[in-house]
């Protein structure tokens, strides 16, 4: 009976031994492969602040009309959603290394707007706290077409203004 409980003693040493050897062998791996970053989530015409890696040379983005970036001082960059869909953006030294590779991951407003459907025709409003036409992708042509012209001719106006007071001064 000694001797059965000296296996069992054994076996449960021998898997504890193993256990201690694989978190050894873990603790030594790079932290890269279980701490991979989660995708930058970035809502449509929302932008959001990424901190750069120190040395950065050149910024790559995978797909523009997903997400543009602007470069600001102090190691910023300023990422902004675009359209609809997943892209990504790597950041390089000079000598061409990757300093840091992250997925974006682009999608529509979560609160604060409905969409009506005509049949097949799609209008997007944003309800804050009236609801008033906003200009979405994937609403119907005629609509997204009208409000987008809505917009560039008070947005012509307001420039024009701005440069009349300007040549007023």
């Amino acid at each position: 009976m000694t001797s059965t409980m000296g296996r069992r003693g054994g076996a449960k040493a021998s898997r504890t031994v193993s256990a201690l050897v694989w978190l050894g062998v873990v603790a030594l791996l790079p932290q890269s492969i279980f701490a991979a970053e989660a995708p930058l989530g970035i809502v449509l015409d929302q932008a959001t602040l990424l901190k750069l890696p120190e040395k950065v040379a050149t910024i790559v983005v995978g797909n523009p009309a997903i997400a543009d970036v602007a470069v600001q001082s102090g190691g910023l960059v300023v990422v902004t959603g675009k359209g609809y869909g997943s892209t990504n953006l790597i950041a390089l030294d000079r000598a061409g290394a990757v300093l840091l590779e992250r997925s974006i991951v682009v999608r529509g407003p979560s609160s604060g707007t409905i969409a009506v459907y005509r049949g097949v025709e799609r209008e997007t409003y944003s309800c804050t706290p009236d609801c008033e036409r906003r200009i979405t992708l994937g609403d119907s042509a005629n609509y997204f077409g009208a409000t987008a012209a809505q917009s560039d001719v008070r947005n012509a106006q307001s420039t024009n203004a701005g440069a009349a007071s300007k040549q007023g001064r």
